[in-house]
């Protein structure tokens, strides 16, 4: 009776054992299923965008989307959108970049994009995350290769997008010294990355704690030469 009952216990684990098993590759396959629909409809979105010639969404597609998600080419998000993909090449989306981007996303059509890229906005307003976006968005205006520095132009409109909004009365300055001071042609990454701690550590417009004795970049010495004396 005994070894009876031993192999009905037996019997039971096993069936129990097979049952939870079977729920589990049932809960992996359908898994498995929705992700493979999820990237289908991802790359369905890709290519309405892309060019058919090229494979890839070229800056008229960008454009396109844009005009879809009810937002100008200079609109933030679509930087931000290109910072969540790892967009390599200024204007332009990969498949492999728009799969890495949207899957992280959640985002299978316009309207879920629309909607995830206001939860981004507050994602890349977590001090590190601007951190390397504010990096980031350096990069990604590198268009040529070896190229190391950004035009004065470019580097104005740009500031405008990626920092106007944290720090404004900051950047309109800074922007109005660009335009008027003929030293610099060009900003490299150190001077990029140099008014962004300048934002962020110094008093202003008073400029009380500037040190120029400090490792600051040259130009920030003379924008706060610039600025004092347009106060005074």
């Amino acid at each position: 009776m005994r070894r009876s009952a031993s192999k009905k216990t037996v019997q039971s684990n096993s069936t129990t054992a097979s049952i939870t098993f079977s729920a589990t590759d049932l809960f992996r396959s359908a898994s498995s299923k929705a992700s493979s629909k999820e990237m289908e409809r991802i790359d369905n979105l890709f290519y309405s965008y892309a060019n058919r010639s090229s494979g890839i969404i070229d800056p008229e597609g960008i454009e396109t989307l844009c005009s879809d998600m009810e937002g100008g080419h200079a609109d933030v998000r679509i930087l931000m959108l290109a910072w969540k993909m790892r967009a390599e090449k200024q204007g332009y989306f990969t498949l492999e970049e728009w799969r890495r981007g949207l899957k992280l996303l959640r985002a299978d059509t316009v309207n879920k994009l629309k909607k995830v890229l206001l939860e981004l906005e507050k994602e890349v307003k977590r001090p590190t995350n601007f951190v390397d976006f504010y990096t980031y968005a350096f990069r990604y205006c590198l268009t040529e290769e070896k190229q190391k520095s950004i035009d004065i132009e470019s580097i104005c409109q740009l500031l405008d997008l990626v920092l106007g909004s944290h720090f404004r009365a900051q950047v309109d300055y800074f922007i109005e010294y660009l335009k008027i001071q003929s030293d610099y042609k060009v900003i490299n990454m150190d001077q990029w990355m140099g008014f962004y701690r300048f934002c962020n550590e110094i008093s202003f417009p008073d400029l009380g704690n500037y040190d120029p004795e400090l490792a600051w970049p040259l130009i920030l010495d003379n924008f706060v030469e610039w600025m004092r004396a347009k106060m005074t």
